[in-house]
């Protein structure tokens, strides 16, 4: 067999920068570990949960395995596998599921990288329990310096067996076997009252900050009666879906879309809409920034930009969203933005978008407003 050409790769149309890349030795552990499954499971029981830009999927159906199930809680991340299978000829490899019974059932080996949240890794782990035939193995790989013992216990409290390989290449495999029986409903999503905010958040595992109100956003949420008259609004990176539900009951005549490229986050504020008694108000749609949106189209656009790509501390997703907010807006639109003040975005909002002020600042963040030219 000859050699899977991970340099191939690509993490288009996600961020690519020199110090970013599509695929790192945690990749090359797990279907080296792997590699003897493939051939016992059948067509249809392997399955790839969370592989960033396509070495999971691909490299393993280069191995052998066929009619891969694949699910990958962000857009970027299916939309550069579909990418690199193309360029390598294997688009007929895989399907792309959601993180349910469609995705796991019957799977016999599942290959997984590690989420640093311990609630995703909980909601996979459940599901995998629930749905999985019961000779499963799981391969769940990360970076040694984002692993820890909790993400070993996670998996220990659905899969009664659960063993770690020697570390190469500063990566490391945890290996479980035996799902435990699941009974009842499944956690997710998960629901917290707010009594300050007089609101419910609901969240999947995989959905950034959960069911707390991070505090960016909270800072953001106490200038909205300054909002400008609009017929419509988008909660741009929603998460949650807290601001599209708070502007929606702060402005009954305005209709939000909420839309965020996290398969977890859009499940979730679709669910903190409808508890919040506004889902005839607020749509929620998966997109990748806003790449369905036409030039000109909006007129009010919220924005509270991630600071990091996965694990690495990167400017550039935050620049994307600037650039999709400024070709979307129209003339006279206006960008809302809380961020943290030490990154100083003020002036890559006043060139990407147009004049930019000040509203709001504490001790961390700044909320800015930016006028489309």
């Amino acid at each position: 067999m000859t050699d899977f050409p991970f340099d191939r790769l690509r993490r288009w149309p996600d961020v690519e920068a020199t110090n970013l890349f599509a695929s790192d030795a945690t990749d090359r552990l797990i279907l080296d570990l792997a590699d003897e499954a493939f051939a016992a499971a059948a067509p249809g029981e392997t399955v790839v949960i969370g592989d960033r830009y396509g070495a999971l999927t691909l490299g393993a159906a280069h191995r052998g395995a066929t009619r891969i199930r694949t699910h990958q809680d962000e857009l970027s991340g299916e939309r550069a596998l579909a990418a690199n299978a193309a360029a390598l000829a294997s688009t007929d490899a895989f399907t792309n599921l959601p993180l349910d019974g469609t995705l796991l059932r019957g799977a016999r080996v599942v290959l997984l990288q590690l989420p640093r949240s311990l609630d995703a890794l909980a909601e996979i782990a459940e599901t995998i329990a629930r749905y999985a035939a019961a000779d499963v193995t799981v391969y769940a790989g990360g970076r040694v310096k984002h692993m820890t013992p909790a993400m070993a216990d996670v998996l220990a409290t659905y899969l009664g067996s659960v063993t770690a390989s020697l570390a190469q290449q500063k990566s490391r495999v945890l290996i479980a076997r035996e799902p435990r029986p699941v009974a009842g409903e499944p956690r997710w999503p998960a629901r917290e009252f707010h009594a300050d905010l007089d609101l419910w958040v609901c969240a999947h595992g995989a959905a950034f900050a959960g069911t707390k109100v991070d505090i960016g956003t909270r800072f953001l949420l106490g200038f909205l009666d300054g909002l400008p008259s609009a017929q419509t609004a988008i909660d741009l990176g929603c998460g949650t879906g807290i601001l599209a539900t708070a502007v929606a009951r702060a402005r009954p005549a305005m209709r939000v879309t909420a839309t965020d490229q996290s398969a977890a986050a859009v499940a979730s504020a679709r669910e903190t809409a409808l508890v919040n008694s506004v889902a005839d108000r607020v749509t929620v749609v998966r997109d990748d920034g806003l790449s369905g949106w036409a030039d000109g189209s909006a007129e009010l656009i919220l924005l509270n930009p991630p600071f990091h790509i996965g694990a690495t501390v990167h400017a550039g997703i935050a620049g994307k969203l600037f650039e999709d907010a400024a070709r979307v807006l129209k003339p006279g639109g206006e960008l809302w933005t809380v961020w943290n003040s030490h990154l100083g975005y003020r002036a890559a909002l006043e060139r990407t978008v147009g004049p930019t002020r000040q509203v709001g600042r504490n001790t961390k963040f700044t909320v800015s407003v930016s006028v489309r030219r």
